[in-house]
């Protein structure tokens, strides 16, 4: 049984916008949502550089019970979730009447455990850390929450994949529906953006050092890139069995026809070529497509040295030099654990609209990715198959292809 897979709505929280109108703009116009962030600075941050989003007001539409469990990358699940249920034509009452799933990418809760430990150690008393901080302080915080507020009654479980997790929570929704598993499921993923989450980051040295000029430090494949940008928020689309979606009349946005993974088996923070090229080869086998029907590719691309050539070096052994390349973390930052679900979003609302977002700050590539078909600046472009790579630490590697629907 391999049931075709849709995408039925999508919702986002980023920097370059906290809904899709405003981040298709965003895109369009190539704007960065990078900023300097004082606090990090005082923190002890050798780079005090991020994206930023700001904190959701929750209290007119969430009880305090449900708020009081509630974690920061939560809060931005549940913004980017309400408005892909809403663009899916899925109410309250439609979710309780069904089995909808969840599976979400996360792979820190670093603010809840701080803010846990810190009233324990002055107070020295356990009971005053409150009834909430657990759900918050537990990795799985954003599907329980979510499935909590929602009413799930599917599969929910948290995907933990460092920066690919978003990624492989869509794939693994994929598999689940392509299977008959589920009919529906809510997929995505969220990352924190406090200090807390990344301050053993920055102490790495890998973060970009460009601190007069935030909106130009995250320059992925630029001969000048000095390392990446971490940023947050989240991102959600629902999938949809091809059958659930036509039966109920809901909007069909695209078509996810390939997953694919693989781990590197080497070094736990660099990658190789070998790992991701194995993973795009084996979504382009699953979605059963050949590499020259590949139109455009998001790139992984985070705006370190070794990450994005050796990332460019399997693009070009895969696809050759055909696909239309760029990678919109030059906009956001790197999203971290929603950067998977988030990328899916941002080359989706390129696909709906006929264009292709930048890779700014590209001002000259490495000389040995000039063969690359890099988008340095917007293009209005038709196109109706893109690839979207997401790799992480310890060698993690997803794939996903996704073509614009037709009902064929």
């Amino acid at each position: 049984m391999n049931k075709r897979v849709v995408i039925t709505g999508m919702g986002i929280y980023s920097c370059i916008g906290t809904n899709l109108e405003a981040v298709k703009q965003s895109l369009f116009d190539g704007k960065s949502g990078i900023v300097v962030d004082r606090e990090r600075l005082d923190f002890g941050f050798k780079s005090p550089l991020t994206g930023m989003v700001p904190a959701p007001d929750l209290k007119k539409v969430l009880s305090r019970r449900q708020r009081i469990s509630m974690g920061e990358e939560s809060e931005y699940a549940y913004m980017a979730t309400v408005e892909a249920l809403r663009n899916a034509h899925l109410d309250d009452e439609s979710i309780l009447k069904r089995e909808v799933g969840i599976l979400y990418g996360n792979d820190s809760v670093s603010k809840a455990v701080i803010d846990a430990t810190d009233i324990a150690r002055e107070k020295k008393d356990t009971q005053l850390i409150g009834s909430g901080a657990i759900f918050k302080s537990m990795n799985s915080t954003v599907t329980m929450n979510l499935a909590t507020i929602f009413g799930l009654s599917g599969v929910n479980m948290t995907i933990s994949a460092a920066c690919a997790s978003g990624s492989h929570a869509i794939g693994l929704g994929f598999m689940f529906i392509q299977q008959g598993l589920q009919d529906l499921i809510i997929c995505g993923g969220a990352q924190e953006i406090n200090p807390y989450a990344m301050a053993s980051f920055d102490g790495l040295g890998v973060f970009a050092t460009d601190i007069d000029h935030p909106t130009q430090a995250s320059r992925p494949f630029d001969k000048k890139r000095t390392g990446l940008v971490p940023s947050g928020g989240a991102a959600t689309v629902i999938l949809e069995s091809y059958e659930s979606a036509v039966a109920r009349g809901a909007p069909i946005i695209a078509e996810v026809l390939g997953y694919g993974f693989s781990s590197n088996g080497g070094h736990i923070s660099t990658p190789n070529i070998e790992g991701p090229a194995k993973a795009m080869r084996r979504a382009l086998e699953q979605a059963n497509v050949k590499p020259e029907d590949v139109d455009y590719i998001n790139a992984h691309a985070t705006s370190t040295p070794i990450g994005d050539a050796n990332e460019a070096k399997a693009i070009l052994e895969v696809f050759g030099s055909k696909p239309f390349v760029s990678s919109t973390k030059s906009m956001t930052g790197h999203e971290c654990w929603m950067a998977g679900s988030s990328e899916i979003v941002y080359s989706t609302l390129m696909m709906q609209h006929g264009f292709i977002a930048p890779s700014i700050n590209l001002d000259e590539p490495d000389d040995d990715l000039k063969d690359i078909n890099f988008v340095s600046h917007t293009i209005k472009q038709e196109f109706d198959i893109y690839l979207s790579n997401s790799f992480g630490f310890g060698g993690t590697n997803s794939a996903l292809v996704v073509k614009k629907f037709n009902n064929e």
